[in-house]
């Protein structure tokens, strides 16, 4: 079983959930018993370039951060470039959700346009879960799984804290 774990997770694209994983076995297996199989395989690759890790949806394989320098090498077409007014939105959403676009426009001091959060809905990072029950029913935004997913971590306590992230830019300015 380990074996069809591992070729599992490593051909496929997109997180696989315990659910998902359970479904590889000819036989009801619990989840405690994928569990260990997952924590053998993650031993296994511990000094590896990839790694097995654990994300919001499910478990997947990805290449160590410090391998991404060579890889690059493959393919040398460049990252999305994210305004910083996409970005701080963003970490508006994720820090405060949910939020309408009254609130982010309070918090940033600024208007935000529609397609600054077309951008973040069309990457798949923010959704309208819902409207505030105020006149007018704005649209209130939240984050996806998909973001926590595309920033490896397994949910939103995992972000750094908001004065953590603020020394980061800080630093990242000077």
């Amino acid at each position: 079983m380990l074996s069809v774990l591992e070729a599992a997770l490593l051909t496929t694209p997109e997180p696989l959930s315990l659910a998902e994983l359970k479904k590889l076995s000819d036989v009801p297996l619990e989840n405690c018993f994928i569990e260990e199989l997952l924590e053998q395989l993650m031993q296994k690759y511990a000094s590896g370039g990839v790694e097995l890790n654990r994300v919001a949806t499910g478990w997947r394989f990805r290449a160590r951060p410090e391998m991404q320098v060579y890889l690059d090498r493959l393919s040398p077409e460049k990252p999305p470039r994210y305004s910083r007014a996409v970005m701080e939105t963003l970490a508006i959403i994720a820090y405060r959700q949910p939020v309408t676009r009254g609130d982010i426009e309070e918090i940033r001091g600024v208007g935000v346009s529609a397609q600054i959060l077309k951008t973040l809905e069309a990457r798949g990072w923010i959704d309208v879960i819902g409207t505030r029950d105020v006149p007018g029913k704005p649209s209130l935004f939240a984050t996806t799984k998909q973001l926590l997913d595309d920033l490896n971590l397994r949910s939103l306590q995992e972000l750094p804290s908001l004065e953590e992230m603020g020394n980061l830019l800080e630093r990242d300015e000077s």
